[in-house]
């Protein structure tokens, strides 16, 4: 018997069972149950379907393949996550939590935009949903393809086959369990990639005797690439030192994990789900980096020779476990990459109906048929992103290629004013709106024309213009009336929640 087939697939029909459980379980299930849980999540389910949301099939076989392959500066992208993790619970989640709720109740970050400044205008909220749609879109075809590629790297299975069968999966718990079925799946996603990643370390710490002086040796890949393994963390070049750690600022505007912030069931448990959070992303790259360096000593020159440094994880796993154990880790990179697209669906759909359906398509929509249209988008969307996943064309990769940059896209767009919206009083719709716009056309003529000759990662000048953007315009601007500044007092006011 395949034990690490048969392993992947009662995690599969367990990941299915959650969302059959919670369909059946919502009777009375209405569009804010279906999108933030009915605002019920404690914190621990809040904080490890956040960190599971967050860290996709990159932390399994990009990080480490990547330090594997040149060496510790590699590093600083996860010591920039790290922090950014840490300053994003610590800053934003209680704010943002309490803020939303003050805020007409928003269940969307769009929603929450436009109901934080009482605005009428619906510019800002429309626009943030088209974005949220497209971008989203193709990061779930993306973990399509991530999720194919895992199975056809682990078994003699068709890559059409693979990515259906993830597909297939990932949309039926989406689609009949919501908020809650995501929540929970990636609650036991994000224990599984802890586990996952922590298990590989430790035992080879435990039993094997490592030669380190390997780490020096140059090791000449199948395409004449000359690997050099840079042993000090230090001796990047400042600009990759600089990217790496701004990467963490694009946890402000990440829509995916800010909504969980949005739907814990109290403010006062942000702190225990903070703690839980940072400690979990803290863990989970620290082993990641301790497995690319032994998997460098260990096995690094044959899978360089092969162009695999990715499947470090996974080679180090079968050659330390049994066929068993090895499924059980091998089911965190699926857990991954399903934790990630799981949570994009969800939000998309989420943006569509209360940002475009109902107030301007059906503005009488009931709760029941918004629920039901966020199904169908959920459908539509994982459909179309399977579509573009499948398809092997120039221009589909072309779009598979965008995903690498849609991290600066939503961090450059809305990092900012996500922050002012919860911390300057005065801070006014307009100012929002011109921050979300000269954040988004810098990071996109960042990445065109200045990306490759400077070498800066087009998040850094993407931030600092939509900042500097939305002061000076709500500086401009006329002081917003009462009715808003009410809204931030009331979100800011001492309470004991």
């Amino acid at each position: 018997m395949n034990w690490e087939l048969f392993v992947l697939i009662v995690y599969f029909v367990a990941m299915l069972g959650i969302g059959i459980l919670f369909f059946f379980r919502s009777k009375s299930l209405n569009d804010k149950d279906y999108f933030l849980g009915g605002k019920s999540m404690g914190p621990w389910v809040t904080a490890m379907s956040a960190q599971a949301s967050d860290m996709s099939a990159w932390l399994l076989m990009g990080l480490p393949g990547s330090i594997l392959a040149f060496g510790l500066g590699q590093a600083w992208i996860g010591i920039g996550l790290a922090i950014g993790t840490a300053l994003n619970w610590i800053l934003l989640a209680r704010r943002l939590r309490r803020f939303s709720e003050a805020a007409n109740d928003s269940i969307s970050l769009p929603q929450y935009l436009s109901n934080r400044f009482l605005t009428k205008s619906k510019a800002l909220q429309v626009t943030c949903a088209v974005v949220f749609l497209f971008c989203f879109t193709v990061y779930v075809a993306s973990a399509f393809v991530a999720g194919a590629s895992v199975f056809t790297s682990l078994f003699d299975i068709d890559k059409q086959l693979a990515m259906l069968i993830f597909a297939v999966i990932l949309i039926v718990y989406t689609f009949l369990g919501g908020y809650k079925a995501v929540c929970w799946t990636d609650f036991f996603q994000g224990i599984l990639m802890l586990v996952a990643v922590l298990a590989v370390p430790i035992i080879i710490v435990a039993t094997k005797n490592l030669d380190t002086s390997v780490l020096g040796q140059v090791v000449i890949g199948n395409d004449g690439t000359q690997y050099n393994f840079v042993t000090n963390l230090f001796n990047a070049p400042a600009n990759e030192i600089a990217n790496g750690l701004a990467w963490g600022l694009g946890y402000f505007g990440m829509p995916h994990i800010l909504v969980r912030f949005m739907a814990i069931k109290k403010p006062a448990m942000v702190k225990k789900s903070a703690t839980v959070a940072i400690v979990w992303v803290v863990l989970a790259l620290v082993a990641v980096i301790f497995i690319a360096v032994f998997g460098r000593i260990m096995i690094g020159a044959d899978l360089l020779a092969e162009g695999k440094q990715s499947m470090v994880f996974v080679q180090l796993s079968r050659n330390l476990f049994p066929p068993a154990i090895t499924g059980v880790l091998l089911a965190a990179i699926i857990a991954a990459s399903m934790s990630t697209a799981d949570s994009q669906l969800l939000v998309a759909s989420s943006s569509f109906t209360s940002d475009i359906y109902k107030p301007l398509i059906r503005k009488k929509a009931s709760d029941k048929e918004t629920l039901w249209i966020g199904r169908v988008v959920v459908l539509i969307i994982a459909v179309i992103a399977f579509f573009i996943a499948s398809s092997k064309s120039e221009g589909a990769q072309a779009i598979m290629n965008l995903v690498e940059n849609a991290w600066a896209g939503f961090g450059s767009a809305f990092g900012s004013v996500i922050l002012l919206s919860v911390f300057w009083r005065r801070f006014t719709y307009k100012g929002a709106l011109a921050g979300v716009i000269a954040g988004a056309l810098t990071d996109v003529l960042w990445l065109i024309f200045l990306a490759g000759p400077t070498g800066i990662y087009e998040l850094i000048p993407g931030f600092a213009v939509s900042m500097i953007a939305a002061i000076v315009v709500t500086l401009l601007d006329k002081e917003p009336g009462k009715e808003v500044t009410d809204i931030f007092d009331a979100a800011t006011a001492p309470t004991d929640d």
